[in-house]
């Protein structure tokens, strides 16, 4: 449980960068309206130790997902930096941020982002497919029988509830042993019951894995699962 909401800034007492699994540094976003440039983010700076599990809460229009997007390498800065083990997003183009995703970042979302034409099996090997990985097969339905899904291999997403699809997601996720985890939102679409189950395995894996989670949640209580707490209002890190 987080205990009371914290600055993002590490002194070198609590980190040094080489235990950092995710760093950013002055991170600004600012996009073109009519009204013109629209400051989304400003001068953010932050830390993530490998293992540590974070919650990024705050109102809507804050620059939540902005900020997931830009840590996780998806979207570019408009100033400052992001080093994801080790790594200057910023100086890579969009294919070197795309390798280094396969292969240190799993992704969950609050809409599944499932292949319909696939079945959970399927689904689920796809990114160790992608990668050229062997036993995929059985790495898959390892995946899946941990999240427990082993009865449901072969059903497609439109035969699975939302719960069961937002546990494939996490199979999906998890099969690639990421250095990190991006979750935005990934009780958002279910009902208490499937979110609590959702919730317990993405800390379970977590701990068991040694992932680093980094989520996106507007629920307090999944927050306060969390080791960490930064809320972002206006585009800033509250301190």
């Amino acid at each position: 449980m987080a205990s009371s909401i914290r600055t993002a800034s590490w002194t070198k007492r609590e980190a040094t960068l080489e235990q950092l699994v995710l760093r950013a540094a002055g991170l600004g976003k600012q996009v073109s309206s009519p009204e013109g440039a629209l400051t989304i983010l400003d001068d953010i700076s932050l830390g993530i130790r490998a293992g540590e599990s974070v919650a990024l809460v705050g109102p809507s229009g804050a620059g939540k997902t902005t900020l997931l997007a830009l840590l996780a390498g998806l979207d570019l800065p408009s100033s400052g930096k992001v080093w994801l083990d080790g790594e200057d997003l910023t100086l890579l183009d969009e294919d070197g941020r795309a390798l280094l995703r396969g292969r240190k970042v799993g992704f969950i979302f609050q809409s599944f982002h499932l292949l319909p034409a696939l079945s959970a099996l399927e689904n689920v090997m796809l990114p160790l497919e992608l990668a050229g990985l062997g036993q995929a097969q059985a790495a898959a339905r390892e995946a899946l029988e941990a999240v427990g899904l082993g009865h449901r291999l072969g059903h497609y997403p439109r035969q699975l509830s939302g719960g069961e699809k937002q546990r494939v997601a996490i199979a999906r996720a998890f099969v690639m042993r990421p250095a990190i985890l991006f979750a935005d939102e990934p009780t958002g679409n279910l009902d208490q019951a499937s979110g609590e189950r959702v919730a317990n395995l993405l800390f379970d894996l977590n701990r068991q894995m040694g992932t680093t989670l980094v989520l996106v949640t507007h629920e307090r209580a999944l927050a306060e699962r969390c080791g960490r707490i930064l809320e972002i209002a206006g585009g800033r890190l509250q301190s």
